[in-house]
């Protein structure tokens, strides 16, 4: 990597449904990397500590799962972090978050860079997750060697804080058209249209998308299994409408799509994937 030592060193904070996989992929490419997750998953080269590790690392990958998990990491290790480690946040966040992030690396002389990814479970074992990129340009080519291990590609969306609204924006148009696809599924089946006749009337429209594609078969026969969870998809929601209200401007759309999420969360369908927004409506049970 340009500007780094040969050996290298890296250290993965969060070993959830990403975290784990970029631990593997990493290991698989030569890095010397180190883990860290809250709940010990009893991978190879944990550590007991967060601090313990980033000790050495040149690079510092964090995909845990939400602001608070973020901030409380982040208010344990900047104390130890050296001038030069490069930080980057895969985890998505609000844009405050994001600025904060950024300014407790410069008071440590560490470099932060906006890294929020788009891509689940088969991506990320797979080495296709897509990188959003906030920050300075130099420090991003820098590391594209790091991330292309576990990407296809990188998109560079500006300063820092793009990335983070380019991450939660997209999620916006997923969560809604999830909860659209839910609610016309529902609507044919019960008027007597099977579910394999929808798809395929999904599959020919101009609507057809990856998404549909990746989401409607388990919505259809009630696979819920999880490749990005309801409470992440909630999680994300509210911090685009958050966004929106800073702009000034009404959601309607995702405000009642986020509504619909932090409802199903609470009547015990967080950990499925976010496609069981059709759960309620295929099964007798929310």
């Amino acid at each position: 990597m340009s500007g780094m030592p040969t050996i290298q060193r890296a250290a993965v904070l969060g070993l959830g449904i990403i975290g784990s996989r970029a631990l593997a992929r990493l290991s698989e490419a030569g890095w010397q990397v180190k883990a860290w997750n809250r709940t010990p998953k009893g991978l190879p080269n944990e550590a007991a500590s967060p601090e313990e590790a980033i000790d050495g690392a040149q690079v510092i990958s964090i995909y845990l799962k939400d602001r608070a998990a973020v901030r409380g990491v982040m208010a344990r290790i900047s104390p130890h972090l050296r001038e030069g480690q490069i930080v980057l946040n895969h985890a998505t966040v609000d844009l405050e978050t994001t600025q904060w992030l950024a300014d407790r690396c410069a008071e440590c002389g560490a470099r932060f860079l906006d890294t929020p990814f788009t891509g689940s479970k088969n991506a990320s074992a797979g080495g296709q997750l897509v990188y959003y990129t906030g920050g300075d340009t130099v420090l991003a080519a820098e590391v594209e060697p790091y991330l292309m291990v576990t990407a296809k590609s990188l998109l560079p969306c500006g300063g820092i804080g793009s990335a983070t609204v380019v991450k939660l924006a997209t999620n916006l148009i997923s969560a809604c058209t999830v909860q659209a696809l839910a609610e016309a599924l529902a609507i044919s089946v019960n008027h007597g249209v099977s579910a394999e006749d929808f798809q395929k009337a999904v599959a020919l429209n101009a609507h057809a998308s990856g998404l549909s594609a990746m989401k409607l078969p388990g919505m259809a026969t009630g696979d819920f299994d999880t490749h990005f969870s309801m409470a992440n998809m909630w999680k994300d929601s509210s911090y685009a409408v958050t966004l929106a209200e800073q702009a000034g401007l009404d959601a309607p759309a995702i405000r009642a799509v986020s509504g619909r999420m932090k409802e199903l969360c609470d009547h015990g369908l967080a950990d499925l994937d976010f496609s069981a927004l059709a759960k309620p409506y295929l099964h007798t049970d929310p």
